[in-house]
């Protein structure tokens, strides 16, 4: 059973239906838990839900204080740093030619370059413990393409492939850095969903449903736990069966 009591874990967009159940399944298995996310309401209800969980509001685009909110959050926690989770992230959606440029840097810059920012900073406080989990959730359409979506999709491809790359530098230094890629899962984004729509999704899912957000916590506990200590590099995908590597 997976148990991280006294792990000091990070985990960013915690306020979001995956990062409520991230920060849940987590504090279910007595890690100490900072969350972090852009909505102050939204974090002090986490601190009201569970007791002794840490927040700091934080804006991941402001890459130039990335630095400081990973030592900042680190102090909050104790000072070591066992585990990050980089959830947080943002669409613009349009279509390719329609799609300007402001559109498709905000989302690179958000989606990817300040997780690889974010990964970096967590990287530097691990090599001190010699110990260090990294979990960076992508998406499934960053594997199939989605229209409407080249910025989005092309910000989680890369994050794919960061993550291996960062695996193969670090892996010496017992440093675990995997990604997890979930298919459509039942958020309040999804409930808004025309019927229709959400329909045509569904018949092309073999499982015939979406995917529940503790379907991705189960999956976050794991890569976070000394039961996935040999696996590095790797993405988890959680798709129902909608695509399969």
């Amino acid at each position: 059973m997976s148990n991280l009591k006294g792990k000091n874990v990070i985990v960013t967009g915690a306020s979001g239906g995956i990062g409520n159940s991230i920060i849940k399944k987590l504090y279910q298995n007595e890690a100490n838990i900072l969350a972090s996310g852009t909505r102050l309401d939204k974090l002090n209800e986490l601190k009201d839900k569970f007791e002794n969980i840490k927040t700091l509001k934080f804006d991941i685009s402001q890459s130039d204080k990335i630095d400081e909110f990973v030592e900042n959050a680190s102090k909050e926690l104790g000072g070591n740093l066992d585990c990050i989770v980089n959830n947080a992230g943002v669409t613009q959606d349009n279509l390719a030619i329609r799609m300007s440029l402001e559109e498709w840097q905000k989302v690179i810059n958000i989606n990817l370059t300040s997780t690889f920012l974010m990964c970096k900073s967590a990287i530097k406080k691990m090599l001190k413990n010699k110990f260090g989990k990294i979990v960076n959730i992508t998406s499934v359409v960053g594997h199939t393409g989605n229209l409407g979506q080249a910025n989005y999709t092309a910000s989680k491809a890369g994050i794919i492939a960061m993550s291996k790359s960062l695996a193969i530098e670090y892996a010496k230094k017992n440093i675990n850095i995997n990604c997890i890629s979930p298919g459509f899962i039942k958020t309040a984004m999804t409930d808004k969903l025309d019927d229709k729509f959400k329909e045509a999704i569904i018949s092309k899912i073999p499982s015939a449903r979406l995917g529940d957000p503790h379907d991705i916590a189960n999956a976050v506990l794991f890569l976070c736990s000394n039961q996935s200590d040999y696996i590095n590099g790797e993405t988890l995908h959680i798709n129902g069966g909608l695509y399969m590597a």
